[in-house]
């Protein structure tokens, strides 16, 4: 098997180890997220994403709370919005 594929296949198996993680290191943190380093520490120093620092240096994530914070400031779709639309003109009549 080639050395390319095998590696593919690691890099796969890591990944999906990696979701069964309850808490992230920040590199996992950045990896799982899918962002740069640079990045994370940007968003670690505005406190726009929930981090834990419990021995002043190394910081953790709780996955459940990263999810939350990926998943927040839904936009709504097309239908979504024409079906709250009609529920309101519903109501109105």
């Amino acid at each position: 098997m080639d050395n390319t594929v095998i590696e593919q296949r690691l890099e796969r198996i890591e990944r999906a180890l990696l979701g069964q993680k309850d808490v992230l290191t920040f590199e996992e943190f950045c990896e799982y997220v899918g962002i740069s380093k640079s990045y994370g520490y940007k968003l670690t120093a505005r406190r726009v994403v929930p981090y834990y620092n419990p021995n002043g240096k190394i910081i953790y994530f709780k996955k459940e709370e990263v999810d939350k914070w990926l998943l927040s400031n839904k936009k709504k779709a097309t239908y979504e919005l024409s079906e709250g639309l009609r529920k309101k003109v519903g109501a109105l009549k």
